[in-house]
């Protein structure tokens, strides 16, 4: 009797039947990451995939017009910039001219000591224009790099303002309209519906040679296998351990009970 229940053990175990729910293969809590009034909050979108429509939008206004002043203030820098490095070339040729002018009357012996004093205060007074003129530029490039960054920063936020998901499924929006949000504050929660997962509990005992198992789907043997186990018992259910199996998505609906076994 002993070896009959020896035998029969390793068959209940293995052909234990649990039920697993379709599900999401990920679920997403999307926040913000600025704050602001909310000025729309599109709850017709539920249940939808917007494919980058927008659905939720926070006030930017002041954000666009600070945008378009900074954007014409560097169009202006980018114009001085210009007109400088040309004043530069031009004072660069003036110099080395004089330089040379200056060098030559130099070592005319004929040449008084006047001639030869202005030929140097002229030398050095374009030098001087042109290493101003150059750090003038220097000025105005390190300008147009802070604007630039002013720019990049006030485009970010503006586009962080409108939450346009793409590729998933708006299951819920947690704001409407009129709401103020901080950085932190939950918008929506989204599902990756492109792929779906069982989740099942299973025990120790059915964890032994899970790898090498047959996965049955509604009495239906699979190709599918255990993707991840947790090796931490589950908080919720002490004595077991949880296990996905990852499947194609539903061609309708989630949330179908599927029967599993293990075998």
């Amino acid at each position: 009797m002993k070896r009959v229940l020896l035998l029969l053990i390793p068959i209940f175990v293995w052909g234990k039947v649990h039920y697993a729910k379709v599900e999401p293969y990920e679920s997403v809590v999307l926040k913000a990451s600025v704050s602001g009034l909310v000025l729309e909050a599109d709850l017709a979108s539920e249940g939808t995939q917007p494919e980058g429509k927008r659905v939720v939008y926070i006030d930017d206004r002041l954000d666009r017009v600070d945008l378009n002043a900074t954007q014409r203030s560097m169009a202006l820098l980018e114009e001085t910039l210009s007109i400088n490095e040309e004043m530069a070339s031009l004072l660069e040729k003036n110099m080395v001219r004089q330089e040379s002018y200056y060098h030559r009357i130099e070592k005319l012996p004929t040449a008084s000591t006047t001639q030869k004093d202005n030929a140097y205060s002229a030398f050095v007074s374009v030098k001087n224009q042109y290493l101003a003129t150059r750090e003038k530029i220097v000025s105005l490039k390190r300008q147009k790099t802070d604007l630039a960054y002013k720019i990049a920063r006030l485009q970010d936020t503006i586009a962080k303002k409108s939450l346009r998901p793409k590729g998933v499924y708006l299951y819920k929006l947690m704001v409407r309209k009129g709401d103020f949000v901080a950085p932190g504050t939950p918008l929506a929660r989204v599902d990756d519906a492109k792929r779906a997962k069982l989740v099942l509990f299973l025990d120790p005992d059915e964890l032994e040679g899970i790898e090498k198992r047959d996965i049955y789907l509604d009495g239906v043997k699979t190709d599918y296998h255990i993707g991840k186990i947790w090796r931490i018992a589950d908080e919720k259910y002490l004595s077991s351990y949880r296990a996905e199996i990852y499947i194609p998505a539903p061609k309708n609906y989630f949330s179908k009970l599927i029967k599993v076994e293990i075998k």
